[in-house]
């Protein structure tokens, strides 16, 4: 990929983390973590209690967590693969605030999900409404641990 390129994940386990940074190390990217001002304690993850942070957040599509750290230069990168793991079939929320703080017009976004138990579903496509303007999205996919020759595959699908 010629472009400069920004690999941002959300990682509540260190599973996405380990993904983004491996997808980082083989397209030259940047990393960037998507830090939640307030972490995620293994009570505020448990999806089996209705009433856990995470749990409260996915039931309200207007939650957005605040992020700790902002990324001052968004604008000098062309495209962005964005991670993230799947909560409830969906990105979590803190995905939605991290499109929304920064103006994406003319970049490329790329996403990719990890999941314990469950696919990709439609969480990249819901991610469409949260940004506005000329952005072009590509197919998501699904990667569940660092592999460098899947991740290659992917890369080249997806390369302008």
């Amino acid at each position: 990929m010629a472009n400069k390129i920004l690999v941002a994940v959300f990682s509540a386990g260190g599973v996405t983390r380990k993904v983004g940074k491996e997808i980082a190390d083989i397209c030259g990217g940047s990393y960037f973590e998507i830090i939640p001002e307030e972490k995620y304690t293994s009570g505020d993850l448990n999806w089996m209690n209705k009433r856990s942070r995470s749990s409260l957040e996915m039931k309200d599509p207007k939650a957005r967590p605040a992020i700790a750290l902002k990324l001052v230069n968004m604008d000098e990168f062309d495209t962005i693969i964005l991670g993230y793991p799947i909560w409830w079939g969906l990105a979590p929320r803190i995905i939605e605030t991290f499109l929304e703080s920064y103006d994406m017009e003319g970049k490329t976004i790329i996403p990719f999900c990890t999941s314990g138990g469950s696919g990709m579903g439609n969480s990249d496509t819901e991610l469409h409404k949260n940004v506005s303007g000329n952005v072009k999205w590509k197919k998501g996919v699904q990667i569940n641990r660092p592999n460098e020759k899947a991740i290659r595959s992917w890369l080249e699908e997806v390369r302008d």
